[in-house]
């Protein structure tokens, strides 16, 4: 189903976000998570692609696996860097072939200690995103529609991009190449989501935007996000909450969980177009906020 028709059908979207394991039993933990996913209804389950395509086969073995044998509606990560127009092509062939409707294309990023951006033939994502819809087309997707495709936001800025007003020109751009759907980066601070939805209004980009959320269940984690999303900004509050659970393990999750149900709840009560949850393939933490909020998906 084309990702607009999903957008008109749920009015807010839930969906997850999964990445390939790399080893057999992460594939097996994997497995048992989806299984506990598929009884939340979720709108849709995207699915990452590795640093310069490093999990490419991953992908897409976890992509067509999901679109034969379950009801979830996978969405692919597809990505510029190191890619040719013929390998996009036959990536786009193969989820055709397989009845995959929709893609999240985005630059991406490098990988590790690579020096060189090597792009491919992709410059940018706003590239990628025209030529996924020519393509879509080509093939008869969605009846002749072409692929849904999604694009990426940044509501606390890109680390590559500090000009804040060029940064809303790109994804502009990205919408204008043919982008149906915009979904965050994970963020914390809700007041900086509002802020940047109204820019984006004024700028002209008219997408409906899906706001990414992890939930902190770890200290450690918590460190890695911060790694792993530059710029991402952790609200002074947030770290009191975190700082008083002295080391609980428990505790911490808990007080992780809280502030993500706290913003799901005002992004709800915001009319957000949907809340795209950052799994780490882990149900729990999704599914006790699904439970906080009462989340009910519309009937299939």
């Amino acid at each position: 189903m084309h990702i607009a028709d999903i957008l008109s059908r749920d009015t807010t979207t839930m969906s997850f976000e999964f990445f390939p394991p790399k080893t057999d039993s992460g594939w097996e933990s994997l497995y048992r998570s989806i299984a506990e996913f598929a009884p939340l209804e979720p709108s849709f389950v995207s699915v990452t692609y590795g640093a310069g395509g490093s999990t490419r086969d991953n992908t897409h073995a976890l992509v067509v696996r999901l679109r034969r044998e379950t009801r979830l509606e996978p969405v692919p990560h597809l990505t510029c860097f190191g890619h040719t127009r013929d390998e996009i092509s036959r990536i786009l062939e193969l989820y055709a072939g397989n009845g995959v409707s929709n893609v999240l294309a985005l630059r991406g990023d490098p990988p590790a200690g690579a020096r060189i951006l090597a792009l491919g033939d992709f410059q940018h994502a706003g590239d990628l995103v025209a030529f996924i819809k020519r393509e879509g087309e080509r093939l008869g997707v969605n009846g002749g529609r072409g692929f849904g495709i999604g694009v990426a936001g940044f509501p606390e800025g890109h680390p590559e991009t500090p000009n804040t007003l060029r940064q809303l020109d790109h994804l502009k751009a990205k919408c204008d190449a043919g982008a149906d759907y915009i979904v965050t980066q994970l963020f914390f601070d809700n007041h900086a989501f509002h802020d940047w939805r109204a820019r984006c209004e004024l700028a002209g980009i008219r997408a409906p935007i899906i706001a990414g959320i992890m939930p902190v269940t770890s200290a450690t984690g918590l460190k890695r996000m911060a790694d792993l999303a530059a710029g991402t900004r952790f609200p002074a509050s947030l770290l009191k909450a975190i700082a008083r659970c002295r080391g609980d393990a428990e505790a911490i999750e808990s007080a992780g969980i809280h502030w993500a149900t706290e913003q799901c709840r005002d992004l709800l009560d915001s009319d957000v177009a949907g809340i795209h949850f950052y799994t780490l393939n882990k149900s729990d933490a999704t599914k006790r906020i699904y439970k906080a909020l009462g989340v009910r998906m519309a009937p299939r």
